[in-house]
């Protein structure tokens, strides 16, 4: 009977051993514990047509996040390769060769600091297609997970690149996170559909910089950002390039306030932690599900035709 004993215990030991690895190695990556707090790196410094010079930087701000314990390192709108329209005015003979030879060594430094990492680069298409203006999704192990293409690309932006279609949601230690970049800051209907994908993170790329002198930007986008955050009860990282006339990093919180923003026109990283278990302000928040499903009125409606004749008092 001992022995019986002993060797089902030994069984069950096995089993929930396999089970635990298992389930730690899903999909062939490890998972990381789920605890809803992260602490995330938002960080800006001058983007340029250098990709190496933003390699550097990249590089350098990577590596920083890491020693400040961060999980996860945002960086601006086509950080790594540079803005077309803005910091090269044509295409033509852009180095392709190049950019994913840096992409790749942002992979290894990420790998090799086991840290993730939301790039901002061009990806290149086929043909005479263009490039999409997109978000890589680094993981810990160097991989891309996968790539956020900007669905809403400016006039101007349109001549250079191609729109995406998709939304990409990833979980990170309990917390739903999505991505957006830029112009997509003036269509709610994009942060509608993340708040009904479950999304509690939005890490959102932009390139706001370089700009005539008197630009309403500065003003106005982390203010616009406020008010999807506050509606939707996101928490927000926006990241942009700190080259001259630009806005800097601001980390938003799910009641709309800005919890700490960066020095404008000068490199720097933004740390900002997440706790899922601390509540915020949410006037919204208790019909919310309601709306999500199409009922736009809160309460219970009348039949009245005192309510139905709409040119009487009376």
């Amino acid at each position: 009977m001992k022995k019986m004993n002993l060797k089902r215990a030994a069984f069950i030991f096995l089993t929930t051993g396999i089970l635990c690895f298992s389930a730690s190695f899903l999909n062939g990556q490890p998972q990381e514990k789920s605890t809803g707090r992260i602490r995330i790196a938002s960080c800006q410094f001058p983007v340029s047509a250098d990709i190496r010079s933003n390699y550097r930087f990249i590089e350098a701000q990577i590596t920083e996040a890491k020693l400040k314990k961060a999980d996860i390192v945002h960086f601006p709108e086509c950080a790594l390769s540079g803005y077309p329209g803005t910091d090269m005015q044509t295409m033509e003979n852009f180095n392709w060769t190049l950019l994913h030879q840096m992409t790749d060594s942002v992979c290894a430094v990420a790998g090799k600091l086991k840290i993730w990492v939301v790039l901002g680069s061009l990806h290149r298409l086929g043909g005479n297609n263009k490039p999409h203006n997109s978000l890589y999704l680094i993981t810990p192990e160097g991989k891309i997970a996968d790539r956020y293409d900007k669905r809403f690309c400016t006039s101007t932006d349109l001549k250079y690149c191609s729109p995406g279609d998709h939304f990409v949601t990833f979980d990170l230690k309990g917390l739903k996170c999505g991505l957006l970049i830029c112009y997509d800051i003036r269509f709610p209907e994009l942060y509608r559909e993340y708040r009904k994908l479950g999304a509690d993170m939005i890490f959102q790329s932009f390139y706001n910089a370089k700009a005539d002198r008197g630009s309403i930007h500065p003003l106005i986008m982390p203010i616009t950002a406020q008010g999807h955050a506050g509606v939707n009860y996101f928490y927000m990282s926006l990241t942009n390039s700190c080259a001259p006339m630009s806005w800097p990093c601001h980390f938003i919180t799910p009641d709309g306030l800005i919890q700490n923003k960066l020095a404008p026109d000068e490199p720097g990283i933004l740390i900002s932690d997440i706790d899922l278990s601390l509540k915020y302000y949410d006037a919204s928040g208790e019909f919310r599900p309601d709306v999500l499903k199409g009922k736009l009125n809160s309460g219970t409606l009348v039949k009245d035709s005192l309510s139905t004749n709409r040119t009487k008092i009376y």
